[in-house]
């Protein structure tokens, strides 16, 4: 059911759309070396296949997971003598992203003399996975997963196709449940074919009727897509955060549900959290890190499934609670300051001066004892190196805990640059 023309193909409709500039260029013959960049069965493949067909161009496939440079080297030497002979090689690289600095480069001088029409397929950003060089040399067109509704006009035809297709058995289906197929596939159309082509072998002797006790069997085991270590692992990762700081907790708990679905590890989950919880929430809340602690301490003794609402009712708390990150600004004030101002002396009124020799040289002198001092502070005594004076780092916001915070450090501040002399 692979699609021999571009009207065939399902989703991408931004690409591929009537007058669009890679639809026009297809369809001259005119095409250029690309990337293809998207999730699986969305139509890398194809859309390689039918530039070769479109531009009268000899296809070649490899695979960056089965092909070494040795291989590499033996495609492209075919695709030279074929191009000295007037006809081009669509040659088509499976997860280039695969390939190492080495192999991407020899491709780069056959994309140049136009040898070949390079065409790499990856499941992963290229702006990472790909050199510059590489990149350089080819346009990047960003595929989408397919949509339900474009799944299921794939199975219908495939239901109705008699030489390609389940034409010649008698199948019947109803539309919810050839949708239930659909949205199973989750945006992989040759999945989506594939679970049909198994409920209709299943169906055979029952009528050929798929009923909702054939798609049970089917679909008993339904995944989504997650990738543990590639774009759409950060993606979700990113989008559970951002979640939680926007204080939607119905958003981070979707987000947070997903993650966990996919088979990413909660562990991770649970410390990335904790870091939401001194981040983003901070002093304004101080009791969402002790949640976040207990929530991977629950975790760790309940394991999966039991655990994971710990995970559920820490990341509801953490976007439904007050946010502050000053405690985190301020921290990397603090940073900044001791990179740019490098080792400085402790002023002599705090150091420590435990022996006779260290008194004798200054050490501690001047050193006002606050709970001696009115109030419990020295307000005029200075706690930063000489050469740095006074800063100010820590700015608490009106949210939560940090409003009775600001209260008192805005007082407190002001009082010492007073008894300072500073105002």
């Amino acid at each position: 059911m692979r699609p021999a023309t571009l009207d065939e193909m399902v989703g991408q409709r931004r690409l591929l759309s009537p007058g669009s500039a890679l639809r026009r260029a297809v369809e001259s013959g005119h095409v250029h070396s690309m990337i293809l960049w998207g999730p699986p069965g969305c139509g890398k493949t194809t859309l390689a296949l039918l530039l070769a067909k479109y531009s009268d161009a000899e296809f070649r496939a490899i695979s960056a997971v089965l092909s070494g440079l040795p291989d590499v080297r033996l495609v492209l030497a075919d695709a030279e003598s074929r191009f000295n002979e007037g006809r081009r090689t669509v040659l088509f690289v499976d997860e280039v992203h695969r390939f190492n600095k080495a192999q991407q480069d020899a491709f780069l001088p056959h994309i140049e003399r136009g040898s070949i029409l390079f065409v790499g397929a990856t499941t992963e950003n290229p702006s990472f996975e790909l050199n510059s060089a590489l990149l350089s040399r080819c346009r990047v067109h960003v595929l989408e997963a397919v949509g339900v509704d474009d799944i299921v006009d794939a199975l219908r035809r495939a239901l109705a196709d008699e030489e390609r297709g389940l034409g010649r058995q008698p199948l019947k289906i109803s539309e919810a449940n050839l949708r239930l197929i659909a949205q199973a596939a989750d945006g992989d159309v040759r999945r989506g074919l594939t679970l049909l082509e198994i409920a209709a072998e299943l169906a055979t002797g029952e009528d050929d009727h798929i009923t909702e006790a054939t798609l049970a069997q089917v679909l008993a085991d339904r995944t989504r897509r997650f990738d543990k270590q590639g774009e759409q692992f950060y993606d979700q990762i990113s989008a559970l955060h951002k979640s939680v700081r926007s204080s939607n907790p119905d958003a981070a708990l979707y987000w947070l549900t997903r993650m966990l679905d996919g088979g990413c590890d909660p562990v991770y989950l649970a410390r990335r959290m904790t870091r939401m919880a001194v981040e983003d929430v901070g002093l304004a809340d101080p009791r969402a890190l002790q949640m976040a602690i207990e929530a991977w301490d629950t975790y760790e003794r309940l394991g999966s499934p039991e655990g994971d609402l710990a995970l559920a009712q820490l990341v509801i708390y953490l976007a439904s609670c007050a946010k502050s990150n000053a405690a985190y600004l301020a921290f990397n004030q603090a940073k900044s300051d001791v990179r740019e101002h490098g080792t400085q002396e402790v002023p002599m009124h705090l150091r420590n001066a435990p022996t006779k020799l260290m008194k004798e040289l200054g050490y501690g002198t001047g050193y006002q004892y606050d709970h001696d001092a009115e109030g419990g502070i020295a307000l005029e005594q200075t706690g930063f190196p000489d050469a740095m004076g006074e800063r100010v780092y820590y700015e608490p916001v009106e949210r939560g805990l940090e409003i009775k915070l600001k209260e008192k450090l805005d007082k407190l501040r002001a009082a010492r640059r007073q008894a300072r002399g500073e105002e």
